[in-house]
């Protein structure tokens, strides 16, 4: 399995796999314009055939904080590291952008906890966060978990990320 930054002509694939899951409400779905403004965010996976088997995108919201999000990997390689490995890369991006704090919101917090989230109130992000949560059809009864990683303790990072980020909405 390989992990690279996804290209223009990978986008329907990664519309499909992202269609899976959000026709089963576990994901917001994405138009095709939204994922080509925004492929640059985006790491796929590709198997040894060259298909892409699994995606993930990292948006950058301010100047210490992302949010990891769209992670979809292909039911038929589930549970072979896929999806960890995704989780892995944006995490490096991250790092390499120097941004110290990665925040998720999911339905599967315990895959998040197993590579680094720590679970966090939501009511702890910034407004500027909610602007893609109105077109979910779960919107306002939603039961995601947000989670948080960070480069230094949990409890300062989360009061500084989210501080600075606050200030700006």
């Amino acid at each position: 399995m390989k992990i690279r930054p996804a290209k223009v002509g990978d986008v329907p694939t990664i519309n499909d796999l992202i269609r899976t899951f959000a026709d089963r409400k576990l994901m917001i779905r994405r138009s095709l314009g939204e994922l080509y403004e925004s492929i640059r965010e985006f790491v796929v996976a590709v198997d040894e055939h060259g298909t892409v088997v699994g995606c993930a995108a990292l948006h950058v919201f301010w100047e210490d904080l992302a949010e990891l999000k769209c992670l979809a990997v292909s039911e038929t390689v589930q549970g072979r590291g896929v999806g960890r490995m995704l989780v892995d890369e944006c995490w490096r991006a991250a790092q390499e952008m120097d941004l110290d704090t990665v925040f998720t919101l999911t339905y599967v917090p315990e895959f998040f906890e197993k590579c680094g989230y720590r679970q966090i109130d939501k009511a702890e992000l910034p407004h500027k966060i909610w602007n893609e949560c109105v077109r979910c059809p779960l919107f306002p009864n939603c039961h995601e978990t947000a989670l948080i990683r960070t480069a230094e303790p949990v409890d300062e990072a989360v009061r500084e990320a989210f501080a600075a980020a606050s200030a700006g909405r």
